[in-house]
């Protein structure tokens, strides 16, 4: 059975940062691309970063370019995403997901998830 497990969210003021864990159990996270999204309250989930199985690292949207970084640790079967500069716009809940596709920032392509976990940034 295949599993997602974020861990790392919580309350940061504005400027601050926080990283997440996304722990993998049941398969192989370097065989799959592995997805980060994001969901505010009342709006869509979006897409955020993107690591394919070949390692090719992506973010979506300028605003995120620069400030979040999102890497893979084979040993652990764990992606991170290392958020910088954080804003309140980044608060919501963070979600890491699963494919056997190429990177894409469209969740309807990745049938396996974790539970999310909530970053709140405010002062």
């Amino acid at each position: 059975q295949k599993q997602l497990v974020e861990s790392g969210g919580g309350l940061v003021q504005p400027g601050g940062s926080l990283r997440l864990s996304c722990a993998a159990s049941g398969f192989t996270l370097e065989d799959y691309t592995i997805g980060w999204f994001r969901q505010a309250p009342g709006k869509e989930r979006e897409g955020v970063s993107c690591i394919s199985s070949s390692g090719y690292t992506t973010t979506y949207g300028d605003s995120l370019k620069g400030r979040f970084t999102m890497s893979r640790d084979n040993a652990e079967n764990t992606v991170y995403l290392q958020m910088n500069s954080l804003k309140p716009e980044d608060t919501g809940v963070y979600y890491c997901a699963a494919a056997r596709n190429y990177c894409s920032g469209y969740h309807a392509l990745y049938p396996y998830w974790g539970q999310g976990t909530q970053v709140t940034v405010s002062s």
